[in-house]
């Protein structure tokens, strides 16, 4: 270890880390089901949540540590730039008020785990439903990855795990300690032990934004000296101020955009969804949820801050850990310190609950062994979400961080593409099977082609996230013209097999099961193991 270690700072962040590996262990005995032996109770958390568990659980799930790090990093290293995380956290909830409640409907009546569950159902296809899933893992791995990210970048500002020259096994000795806790009691409470802790990791990160945004700048003179110092920085650099150049507009309003269209495609915020008791908690959800938009753009502004006080690192994402380890005293440090560390433990639980069920009923079930018992999907499950843990942490300590963060990046790319055959199928059943099959692979291949031609100062390949948009000239987020070329082959491709007459998929779904509610005819408040939409 470091002479540097804050003895104090890490005692709190000790204390705090201890109490929630308690409580995702005891969460195995929180609301226990008879049948433990199901993907219903361990991967969803026998489909019970109610409103309140459901936004903690929603919101610790999307505002992961990587957020509390990255989003006001940006702004220290970019300037306002970096504020597309707030308005695109806005553009969501109206966005998925329209489908999500559908997509509960459907898959508490058919028993769905999955998104991949629902497209297979929907349009009768093993192919296009195994992209979904292939998609969602791929996407999911690296922001497992990011959370340890946030986890290594409060234990380097507080001095935990050694200099350059340490062992590598003793400098990353803490974070495997942390992630070895993690996978067992993920593997022993399923999806009950981030919804429990994620009521401890909420209330940290509300308290020590409050304490933050009134605190620090009082210390720094307020709010007009902040932006003031911010200004003139990045003046100074030549980025015009705190206000983007007109040549960012197309890349910061793509980028908004479609981070707000591909949120909800990530598998673990489907998880999240599918696991509360009734459509209407969907519904209040996303009527609630904004409240985490608001902290976020104070979150946001530390970045300014970071810079009004003097914080000076190379590698941002140690920006505010460093501005939280400067301004506050010892011991609350430790507290901000404990919520970004417990705001990636959160996260990572479901991110690899989420894919190990995406393997297990889509690829293992679906293409391995098609008569497994749920008994044998839950094991499954349980140690294919052990593997994404190893995954991530392999991932984290192999490669140079800023290959992790344009990663996810990309990992956005990727999900994104598979919001016609998710959305588009909620909504009609007109888009033919094949031609989104088509749609994907074209989306898949121009978004990955793309993100690998973009160059940074530290990597030739994969430095970030836009490009020139085809036809337009100006830059914008791969993301969204990948996902704009794929709705365009879908629609073509569906007039040509239509105009086939290609043969279409077998509907499992009927035009009331999208508005059914717990208590209806065929939906139980606590599901069986799924019968329906598992064979064909």
């Amino acid at each position: 270890m470091n002479d540097g270690v804050n003895g104090v700072a890490l005692a709190v962040f000790i204390l705090f880390f201890v109490l929630v590996t308690a409580m995702g262990f005891m969460a195995a005995r929180w609301r226990k089901a008879e049948n433990e032996n199901s993907l219903d109770e361990w991967g969803l958390g026998g489909r019970s949540f109610g409103t309140w568990v459901t936004w903690f659980l929603l919101g610790g799930d999307l505002y992961t540590a990587y957020t509390f790090v990255a989003v006001p990093a940006a702004i220290y290293a970019a300037g306002a730039a970096g504020f597309f995380a707030v308005p695109y956290t806005i553009l969501v909830y109206p966005l998925i008020f329209t489908f999500l409640p559908r997509l509960w409907s459907v898959s508490h009546k058919h028993g769905y785990v999955t998104t991949s569950d629902f497209v297979r159902g929907r349009f009768g296809s093993k192919g296009l439903s195994l992209a979904v899933a292939v998609t969602g893992i791929l996407a999911t791995m690296p922001y497992i990855a990011l959370q340890l990210v946030g986890i290594q970048a409060v234990l380097d500002v507080m001095g935990v795990g050694g200099g350059e020259n340490t062992n590598w096994f003793i400098k990353d000795l803490p974070l495997l300690i942390a992630f070895g806790v993690l996978a067992a009691y993920t593997y022993s409470s399923g999806l009950r032990a981030p919804a429990l802790i994620a009521f401890v990791k909420d209330t940290l990160i509300y308290i020590v934004i409050a304490v933050a945004i009134i605190y620090i700048p009082i210390k720094l003179g307020g709010f007009a000296d902040i932006f003031s110092s911010a200004s003139d920085k990045f003046t100074e650099q030549g980025k015009g101020g705190l206000v983007p150049g007109d040549g960012g507009h197309w890349g910061y309003a793509t980028l908004a955009l479609g981070s707000a269209l591909a949120l909800f495609m990530y598998p673990h915020s489907i998880t999240a969804t599918l696991s509360s008791r009734s459509r209407d908690v969907i519904r209040r959800n996303t009527t609630i949820l904004p409240l985490y938009s608001l902290m976020l753009g104070f979150l946001a502004l530390l970045g300014f801050m970071a810079i009004a006080a003097g914080v000076k690192v190379e590698n941002g994402q140690l920006a505010i850990p460093q501005l939280f380890e400067n301004m506050f005293p010892d011991w609350f440090a430790g507290i901000a310190f404990a919520a970004i560390g417990i705001g990636a433990l959160v996260p990572a639980a479901i991110m690899s609950i989420a894919a190990a069920n995406l393997f297990t009923r889509n690829i293992y079930k679906d293409f391995i062994r098609p008569d497994a018992t749920p008994a044998q999907e839950t094991k499954v499950s349980k140690l294919v979400s052990l593997l994404v843990k190893v995954g991530a942490l392999v991932f984290v300590l192999g490669m140079d961080k800023t290959v992790a963060i344009n990663f996810q990046l990309l990992g956005g790319i990727w999900i994104l593409q598979t919001f016609p055959s998710l959305v588009g199928g909620l909504f009609t059943r007109w888009f033919h099977r094949w031609a989104l099959l088509g749609g994907w692979a074209v989306g898949m291949v121009y978004g990955t082609a793309a993100a690998y031609g973009v160059a940074s100062p530290t990597q030739k390949h994969f430095g970030g996230s836009s490009a020139e948009i085809p036809g337009i000239g100006e830059i914008g987020y791969i993301g969204l013209t990948a996902f704009v070329l794929n709705v365009a082959v879908t629609v073509v491709l569906t007039f040509v097999l239509r105009a086939a007459k290609a043969p279409d998929g077998v509907d499992q779904t009927q035009p009331g099961d999208y508005t059914a509610d717990a208590g209806d005819p065929g939906v139980k408040a606590d599901l069986p193991p799924a019968t329906a939409g598992s064979s064909h």
